[in-house]
């Protein structure tokens, strides 16, 4: 079975007897999703799935987000390097503020990452 934790984002693979009882222990404290369960059923492709279209929706706020929990940094450690507020972090991370490519270029500097990175999660594709 493969579960996902939505807050705080964890993802979990449990195998064994115990695997449905170990997700509605989780479901008591946690929004928890459940991408796959591999008896009988045929593996879902993540696309499809739930989890997947929520992610989908705030694409750049989520590898935002990332890209700042990987340099170690808080909302407001980031908001103070960028001199911005620490609620502007948020709403872009949240989806609220939309990133223009002046202040990605500014988070990209700042993360030390590429700006294609924070808006396309990889590099964009040659034309």
């Amino acid at each position: 079975m493969l579960a996902v934790v939505k807050k705080p984002r964890i993802e979990l693979s449990i195998q064994g007897a115990q695997a449905a009882e170990i997700v509605d222990w989780l479901r008591k404290k946690y929004d928890v999703s459940v991408l796959s369960v591999e008896k009988e059923d045929a593996l879902v492709p993540i696309e499809s799935t739930e989890f997947w279209k929520e992610m989908e929706k705030n694409r750049v706020g989520n590898l935002l987000a990332g890209a700042r929990l990987k340099a170690g940094l808080t909302q407001g450690e980031l908001a103070g390097k960028l001199e911005i507020r620490q609620n502007m972090v948020s709403d872009y991370e949240r989806g609220k503020r939309s990133l223009s490519p002046a202040m990605a270029k500014r988070f990209s500097s700042t993360l030390q990452v590429r700006e294609e990175q924070l808006t396309y999660g990889t590099e964009k594709p040659h034309e």
